[in-house]
């Protein structure tokens, strides 16, 4: 299996797939923010179908109209400050209304399926630089910007006081998520995209760790979830995104059964 090139290619995306996810996740998690990943995942179907329709690499087109589309989410903020499930709704409508109008003109001579989806036949030469140029600037980025994200993370008005730019790192981080999401599309596919910014998190929570142990087990957790729904989807000769999703939901109900069970234990210990 390793020996095919198309194989190589994705585990090389997977990696940086599983590292990048989780670290964007994080802070979508803790902020109550998690559907705006998923938001965000079905958004960048538009870009696809913009990139395809343009004769432009997808997965640019992806990130240019993810990025705007979390750009708008931000700025709509100001507007509808109690209204967080209103704005998704607002983007929502405008990206899927995109797509499904290129999609049914009938101008569109690409198959955008193996997006939807996720396919590892699909992963090229260009696409492994694209991912590995967008990861590299992501990562950087939360490096120099952590201190700050985590400030917001937990109290944005507290952060606001203390003089930190929230504004302006909110852009910014719409971006990081436009760039995750980009990366990923390839391997997972837009319909469970978010399962993979999500649910490793959600397991990591379960350890009742520190921030940057959470962080850190997240990205454990990601790695584990995405290398075996790609392993196993091979064999199984079903698509890799929604094989993927189902690993992550039984690793985080196995943490769930796991914690139960030591609680029972201790519980019994303490009688």
């Amino acid at each position: 299996m390793l020996n095919y090139s198309f194989m190589q290619n994705a585990i090389f995306v997977s990696v940086f797939i599983s590292i990048l996810c989780p670290c964007i996740g994080i802070f979508l998690v803790l902020r109550r923010y998690s559907m705006i990943g998923d938001t965000l995942s079905h958004a960048s179907l538009a870009g696809i179908t913009l990139g395809l329709i343009s004769n432009q690499n997808p997965i640019l087109g992806a990130f240019i109209f993810t990025s705007l589309c979390g750009a708008l989410i931000e700025f709509l903020r100001s507007y509808f400050k109690k209204y967080t499930d209103l704005i998704l709704t607002i983007v929502l409508s405008l990206s899927v209304g995109t797509a499904i109008t290129i999609i049914s003109s009938g101008k569109l001579h690409a198959n955008a399926d193996s997006f939807m989806f996720g396919s590892i036949l699909t992963v090229t030469r260009f696409d492994m630089i694209m991912v590995l140029i967008l990861s590299a600037v992501s990562v950087l980025t939360l490096i120099l910007l952590y201190h700050q994200m985590v400030y917001i993370a937990y109290d944005e008005e507290a952060a606001k006081v203390a003089g930190v730019k929230v504004r302006l790192i909110n852009y910014v981080f719409s971006i990081l998520v436009a760039s995750a999401i980009s990366v990923s599309i390839r391997i997972v596919g837009v319909l469970v995209l978010s399962s993979m910014i999500a649910l490793p998190v959600a397991t990591a929570l379960q350890l009742g760790k520190g921030f940057k142990h959470t962080l850190i087990f997240s990205i454990i957790f990601s790695i584990t979830d995405i290398m075996l729904g790609l392993f196993i989807s091979y064999y199984l000769n079903v698509a890799p995104g929604g094989f993927t999703a189902l690993i992550s939901v039984f690793v985080l109900v196995l943490i769930l059964i796991i914690k139960k069970i030591q609680s029972s234990i201790s519980a019994v210990r303490g009688k």
